[in-house]
């Protein structure tokens, strides 16, 4: 299976995407950005989205003024110096706490992935009026992304992919690099396992997470911070593996060492 670029890989952040509000359509969002940066969408292109905005589009979010924190949610923010609605959102949705220390929760969200207050994040959102709102992940990455590539795949009559990302620290490592949450129309994960490499040997171990690569580049474009530039265009990609969603990225409990 190859995934090099059959020609230079360009990626194009859509300008002018306006700030979604619950219950909004994002297919026609992304379309009317598209085309107010003189674009069309052609055959392999893959849509990079913000999860925010997909989060946002789902209305999940969260004021913490109507939230009340059970016991377990007072020790654990006693422990961590979180307040304690916040960290009742982040039991909300997680599976465990893996870590917890002064200003950080680890966790295993519902969804599999184990990450920093399982995905609740403050940055970007409106707040309202003597309030304090909190964005949850979406419920159904891997849906979401389906949704929007047939709503995309309708209007322009083009077989393409989407991606939605998220910024994720790393183990080991620090800073924060984007990955996929969701996928649809092109493989997150490549098994390379059995190829040869350039000498011939076969590689034993190698699986490539391209959703993960796809995501790390549009957030460069993107950007972390007051950019406002939720959709990012990546044209020049090609692949031959199966589609695979971005659940497939999560390693499995028997396979963690570290779990």
């Amino acid at each position: 299976m190859n995934t090099a670029p059959a020609a230079p890989v360009s990626l194009i952040p859509l300008a002018g995407v306006p700030l979604v509000e619950p219950g909004d359509d994002l297919g026609r969002i992304a379309a009317v950005a598209l085309r107010a940066n003189g674009l069309a969408l052609e055959e392999g292109d893959v849509l990079v989205v913000a999860q925010k905005i997909v989060s946002k589009a789902q209305g999940r979010l969260v004021d913490l003024a109507t939230v009340t924190p059970s016991a377990r949610a007072v020790a654990l923010a006693a422990e961590t110096g979180k307040d304690p609605r916040l960290v009742e959102v982040i039991l909300s949705e997680a599976k465990r706490v893996v870590r917890q220390r002064p200003g950080l929760i680890i966790v295993e969200h519902r969804l599999g992935f184990v990450m920093a207050n399982a995905g609740v994040d403050h940055s970007n959102v409106p707040m309202p009026e003597g309030g304090e709102r909190v964005l949850l992940l979406p419920r159904d990455p891997d849906g979401a992304a389906r949704a929007l590539r047939h709503a995309l795949m309708a209007e322009f009559g083009k077989r393409i992919a989407v991606v939605i990302n998220d910024s994720f620290g790393r183990p080991w490592r620090r800073g924060v690099a984007g990955v996929a949450l969701g996928a649809a129309g092109l493989p997150a994960l490549v098994d390379r396992r059995g190829h040869p490499d350039l000498f011939g040997r076969p590689l034993l171990v190698t699986e490539i997470g391209f959703a993960d690569e796809i995501a790390a580049a549009a957030s460069l474009v993107m950007g972390q911070a007051d950019e406002g530039l939720p959709i990012v265009l990546v044209r020049g990609l090609s692949w031959s593996a199966p589609e695979l969603p971005a659940a497939a990225l999560v390693r499995p409990a028997e396979r963690d060492l570290f779990r």
